[in-house]
């Protein structure tokens, strides 16, 4: 089955993740054993997750512990990281996303990402947003595209603010505005999964609250998975969280319960600031 056309398989899982299922939400992402190698250096052992539909996963842990590497395992962003090797399954829709002929391009259509420090092209605001579903063949014609653009740009919560300068330079906006149209511009393909690489960490307080915000919106209709160094940040906009430590995932679960009653020592260590 074609990972590409098959976007309602239902995932069955005979082998859950420890404390990561979740019977009310189907699963979307699911890994195996995902392991990653830069060169001899092993970087991440042994990861074994799953990540339910239309909610938002967070990633917490002391830098350098793994998180944005593993995030980059679902869209395959490693492989454009010289040396880099995974090993293990990643699965999306149950379809392995590591498997030779599948078409890479789609698969980053699928799992959009916005990351750490905005980084809109060098373009226009409408072509950033326009650029993906044009390259992809999604609109036959301008009045689509510019719906999808429209669209997009509401669901970022940005088109009221530029409305009136589509024509203008993307890379003239405020880094609060310029991070809510690489959100447009992630979502403009129409993906299933939005990977979210520390998304606030170069923004103030007040675009950061707008961002949150953002997030908790799209949830509806979206699988949303963010790295954030906040450990604030996760108890506010995710449902569930995982925490790695030293490449390792050392324990996942609803956030209310990872934040307030951590099953692992080193989760309770972490959480109260004992290290990291």
């Amino acid at each position: 089955m074609d990972i590409v056309q098959d976007k309602t398989a239902e995932t069955a899982k005979s082998t859950p993740a420890p404390g990561t299922s979740d019977p009310g939400k189907r699963i979307r992402v699911s890994t195996r054993d995902v392991s990653v190698f830069y060169g001899e250096k092993q970087a991440m052992f042994d990861v074994s997750i799953d990540i339910p539909d239309r909610s938002v996963t967070s990633f917490i842990g002391p830098s350098g512990c793994g998180k944005s590497t593993f995030l980059r395992c679902i869209n395959r962003m490693n492989d454009t990281i010289d040396g880099c090797r995974v090993s293990g399954v990643v699965e999306l829709d149950g379809e392995d996303i590591n498997r030779p002929d599948l078409d890479v391009v789609e698969l980053r259509a699928r799992v959009g990402m916005v990351f750490q420090k905005p980084n809109p092209f060098p373009k226009t605001i409408y072509q950033n947003v326009a650029y993906g579903p044009r390259i992809h063949g999604m609109t036959k014609n301008k009045a689509e595209l510019d719906e999808i653009v429209v669209s997009s740009l509401q669901r970022a919560g940005l088109f009221e603010e530029v409305k009136d300068r589509l024509d203008q330079p993307g890379t003239g906006l405020s880094g609060g505005q310029q991070q809510r149209l690489c959100i447009a511009r992630a979502i403009a393909t129409r993906p299933e999964v939005l990977l979210m690489d520390e998304p606030c960490s170069a923004l103030d307080p007040i675009a950061t609250a707008i961002i949150e915000e953002l997030i908790d919106e799209l949830r509806e209709n979206f699988t949303i998975v963010i790295v954030t160094h906040s450990m604030q940040q996760a108890a506010r906009v995710s449902q569930k969280t995982a925490f790695f430590h030293l490449g390792k995932l050392i324990e996942t679960g609803d956030t209310e319960q990872i934040f307030t009653n951590p099953k692992e020592q080193k989760t309770q260590d972490y959480i109260t600031g004992r290290f990291g």
